[in-house]
């Protein structure tokens, strides 16, 4: 058998150079002060998209004291302002490509902040040089995408983390504790909603000639998108609000608000998908549905088989102002969920209600919460925090921390979420072939998935929302 070798670290480099240079002269630790750590103990981060989310990302690593910040990159130098005037020592590129290319021996870790239309490519391509990585929520723009990055994060070994907070959160946890006691027996039905969009949906695409202001590159911008002229009205964070960059408000918030779902029930990937949408008129008898925006409000809704094979479970979405209806065990002046949204469990004993966040959650009537015995702490607290929970299992190495969202739980989950979005460009699609209301109802249809083959198989139209097509110089590959 050939013996295995083992290609040394750049901490490994460090540590061994040092000595050498050294010599037999080594200084205890407790001399150099109580908390000291040696450069070569701490995690090399490099930022891709620093601005907005991206600036507070870097910040909650840098919280740890084995963090360094150490390059930067960002296609608009406007939104970079504040990461780099923090991290004043770090590099600073616009091209993620040449950041990886010219950094890569010098970062352990790769944080991805960007518009989701380009968070795969970067993400990947960070995994494929074993840099370990933390991805804002949702994982990937498409269904596709997000099973190629669960594969990816698999092969090459590396710790990743999707950047939905409430993950982490205390109250998850203890929503399933109460769960998994029984208290409210075998949920069969959810309810999730957000208030989500908070930015323009449902409009008209923009128009008009606009120069592209110097501090941005346009070109890196669109990423894998499709080619279009630049207009202000996309950026810094009305994307989300558009097919070719964003994921709209399940995008958005479905990461934090079924996060719960995913996490506490015995499910996997649903069999079947269906919704409904706003409409908008713009004159009598004619709608300004536009295929290239996400629609206003939508309601969507789920099934999943069991893993545990005990039939189904029903879970519906809301968003735009749309909610489901109150539960009767809520009294009248009560909060349902919180400002952003919630999710309410149904059970054959009961109900369980928690906030965004899968925060707060408390049992129906919520009188109940003083009256019952809440069950023990059984699963483990993750008092760091999400992000630092990362950084430190990313220095114990693959397979010897713990993440809440690795990639092998948010990949499926954000397939999951994603499928909700085919479901909805389906029903706005039109048939060429029709006229008057009859061009109107050619994707409004309960879909059948086949999660294995990641195909709709009573309605081939809608695969083409599975996977895009990327523009010319942009690919993904294992």
């Amino acid at each position: 058998m050939k013996k295995q070798t083992t290609k040394p670290t750049r901490r490994d480099f460090i540590r061994n150079t040092s000595l050498a240079a050294a010599g037999f002269f080594i200084v205890p630790r407790h001399v150099l002060g109580k908390g000291f750590i040696a450069p070569s103990d701490k995690l090399n981060i490099a930022g891709i998209g620093v601005g907005g989310k991206g600036e507070s990302d870097l910040t909650a690593f840098a919280k740890s004291p084995n963090v360094n910040i150490v390059a930067l990159c960002d296609v608009d130098d406007r939104q970079a302002k504040k990461s780099r005037e923090r991290f004043s020592k770090a590099n600073y590129y616009k091209d993620f490509r040449e950041m990886l290319a010219k950094e890569k021996n010098n970062i352990d870790a790769v944080s991805v902040s960007t518009p989701d239309n380009t968070h795969a490519v970067a993400a990947l391509a960070a995994m494929q040089l074993g840099k370990h990585v933390y991805c804002q929520k949702p994982m990937t723009h498409d269904i596709y995408e997000a099973r190629v990055l669960t594969e990816a994060a698999k092969k090459y070994k590396v710790v990743t983390q999707m950047g939905n907070q409430g993950g982490s959160g205390d109250g998850v946890r203890k929503m399933k504790e109460i769960v998994d006691a029984g208290m409210i027996g075998e949920v069969h039905t959810v309810h999730c909603w957000t208030n989500r969009p908070v930015w323009p949906q449902g409009v008209p695409t923009p128009t008009g000639q606009f120069d592209v202001p110097s501090e941005l590159d346009w070109n890196l911008w669109l990423g894998p998108a499709k080619q279009i002229d630049f207009n202000p009205a996309y950026l810094p964070f009305n994307w989300r609000g558009w097919w070719a960059f964003g994921t709209g408000s399940l995008g958005d918030m479905a990461c934090h608000i079924m996060d719960p779902v995913y996490r506490i029930l015995p499910i996997d990937f649903p069999s079947s998908v269906e919704c409904s949408v706003a409409t908008i008129w713009k004159e009598m008898w004619n709608d300004s549905a536009n295929p290239d925006s996400c629609p206003p409000s939508t309601i969507v809704h789920l099934t999943y088989p069991r893993k545990d094979g005990k039939g189904n479970i029903k879970v519906s979405w809301h968003d735009g102002g749309l909610l489901p209806e109150r539960p009767d065990e809520l009294l009248p002046e009560e909060p349902m969920g919180n400002w952003d949204g919630g999710v309410i469990f149904e059970g054959t004993k009961g109900k369980i209600m928690a906030d965004c966040y899968g925060a707060n959650p408390r049992l129906l009537p919520t009188r109940l919460m003083k009256e019952k015995t809440m069950p023990k702490e059984t699963i483990k607290r993750v008092p760091e925090g999400h992000y630092v929970q990362w950084v430190n299992a990313c220095i114990a190495g693959y397979g010897k921390g713990e993440t809440s969202s690795p990639f092998s739980f948010a990949g499926p989950f954000t397939e999951s979420i994603l499928i909700s979005n085919l479901a909805i460009r389906s029903f706005l699609m039109k048939n060429p072939k029709g006229k008057g209301w009859d061009d109107k109802y050619l994707g409004r249809k309960k879909l059948l998935w086949d999660a294995k083959n990641m195909k709709i198989t009573n309605f081939d139209e809608a695969n083409q929302f599975v996977k895009r097509e990327y523009r010319d110089g942009w690919s993904l590959s294992l």
